[in-house]
């Protein structure tokens, strides 16, 4: 069989695939969505920015926070203070190990006023209730300077 013949063939399949692929293209140009970094992103990420400095903390790239909590916070302010998200956090507020040697631990004030203040500027509707939850833990001034 020749070239030409078997093109000539075989021309539906090509078209067919072709055809397949624009359309997957199109579909996937009209169904992809990417958060996009706003002037709003930017600007709450430099206020968070801002206010962690003030609070002693090192400065981060407002670029990074802003396109990880994006404008309304993200998984931060998805019910913040739900059983199950207060669990994880409290796990995660323990000495690191794992199984029967985990602890708590007596946390850095520091650390949950941070907390706060991505609250505060993300999902500030909820920063009462953040607030008292983080007010009946116990805390001392454990990170060294």
């Amino acid at each position: 069989m020749s070239p030409t013949r078997m093109l000539s063939e075989h021309r539906w399949i090509y078209v067919g695939a072709v055809v397949v692929l624009v359309g997957m293209m199109i579909i996937g140009l009209f169904t992809y969505t990417q958060q996009k970094n706003t002037n709003e992103a930017y600007r709450k990420a430099n206020q968070l920015n801002d206010a962690l400095v003030a609070k002693g903390f090192a400065s981060r790239n407002p670029s990074n926070i802003a396109n990880t909590l994006g404008t309304d916070g993200g998984a931060i302010c998805e019910d913040p203070n739900s059983s199950l998200r207060r669990g994880l956090w409290l796990v995660q507020l323990a000495n690191g190990a794992g199984g029967p040697g985990m602890r708590p631990v007596i946390v850095d004030k520091r650390i949950l006023e941070a907390g706060a203040e991505v609250i505060k500027v993300y999902c500030p509707d909820v920063l009462a209730d953040y607030q008292e939850k983080i007010n009946d833990l116990k805390t001392s001034d454990t990170v060294n300077d």
